[in-house]
């Protein structure tokens, strides 16, 4: 798990309504029973636990949040950082983590 600055940017981005969600996203948002609440919620209080530098066109990373009702939610996240007054976090994709994939608390993955 990874803390610090960057997930103080995201608990802020989602605290200030600054999360897209792109058209493919939402698609899967609802084939998988997740709402956009339930994210922006779960972007509150994430950690970051993945860094994916080297992604085109921005580095993303995989956040782990909780929900009101403490329903796990992963998302890749993207912060586009253009301009500091239009930051926004685009989100890459969002689902509910299996715990056959992920170790307890979901934070670390399974060996294959």
């Amino acid at each position: 798990m990874i803390k610090g600055p960057i997930e103080d940017k995201i608990h802020k981005l989602a605290k200030n309504d600054r999360i897209a969600f792109k058209k493919h996203t939402a698609l899967r948002m609802r084939q998988r029973g997740i709402s956009s609440e339930e994210v922006n919620q779960a972007l509150q209080n994430c950690k970051v636990i993945e860094r994916y530098p080297n992604d085109y066109p921005l580095p993303s990373g995989l956040v782990i949040g909780y929900t009101k009702v403490k329903r796990p939610i992963h998302a890749v996240i993207v912060i586009d950082e253009e301009d500091e007054k239009e930051e926004m976090g685009w989100i890459i994709t969002v689902y509910e983590p299996n715990i056959s994939e992920w170790m307890e608390g979901f934070e670390k993955r399974r060996k294959k």
